[in-house]
């Protein structure tokens, strides 16, 4: 067994539940950010818009390991891709811890000790050891007839969990630059498409991603229907019988 798989991303709180909301001091603390990646003119922006739960239903005729590992190294080059858009704004000054929302991310090593990293460090761990595991035979198989290791399913889950670090990275940290590149829809359609996969394959704990449940509520909801176009009628033309009843879904 590879070392590298005694690596956990571990997350801690930085605030509970259940606490006063106003200081000792009497004062109340300060509003909570507001997330921009949930306001509606950044969420409705996407690069393709069809149901993502069709694009990660197994394919009768594929193997699921061989479903998992193709889509698994799919979306590690695609958020490696993503974050090497920002990863000049994300520097151990401006991101001197691995956050997202309210908590942060710890490395731990193969010895198990635990390493409160900046951002780019941790990103670059993670990357690291996932390109390592990918391109190992004895992990991901590419050559007819060689069998999937007993290990596989833990391993594409705990490849799962740190990409989606990444991407909760990415959306707290960066979604400003982002927007600034005109990349935002290109994150929100790869952010929904790995939330649809994950959860189709119950790949990362839902306790684990639950501090992005707001932003994954809106866009991996079903993408409504698009009204067929209305038939030219002519000024003469009746009104059929069930045309006062009519009622469009969305």
């Amino acid at each position: 067994m590879n070392p590298g798989f005694n690596c956990t991303g571990q997350t801690a709180c930085m605030a509970s539940c259940g606490k006063s909301k106003t200081k000792p001091n009497g004062k109340k603390p300060p509003a909570e950010e507001k997330k921009q990646y949930l306001e509606a003119e950044f969420t409705k922006v996407r690069v393709v818009d069809f149901d993502l739960k069709e694009l990660v239903l197994l394919p009768r005729e594929i193997d699921l390991n061989e479903w998992l590992a193709s889509n698994t190294t799919t979306f590690f080059n695609l958020i490696n891709l993503q974050y090497s858009t920002i990863s000049e704004f994300c520097t151990g000054d401006t991101c001197q811890a691995m956050t997202a929302c309210n908590t942060i991310y710890y490395w731990y090593d193969e010895r198990g000790k635990k390493t409160k990293c900046t951002a780019p460090q941790y990103v670059d761990f993670v990357m690291s050891l996932v390109q390592k595991l990918v391109t190992e035979e004895e992990n991901f198989p590419t050559k007819y007839g060689k069998e999937f290791p007993n290990s596989f399913d833990s391993l594409v889950k705990k490849i799962c969990r740190y990409l989606f670090h990444v991407l909760a990275h990415l959306y707290w940290a960066h979604f400003k630059e982002t927007v600034a590149l005109d990349l935002q829809g290109h994150l929100n359609t790869l952010y929904a498409h790995f939330i649809v996969f994950v959860r189709e394959f119950n790949l990362v704990d839902p306790k684990e991603t639950c501090i992005m449940d707001d932003l994954s509520e809106i866009l991996c909801a079903p993408v409504p229907p698009t009204p067929a176009p209305a038939a030219p009628s002519s000024p003469n033309s009746a009104p059929s019988p069930s045309s006062h009843n009519h009622v469009t879904e969305r």
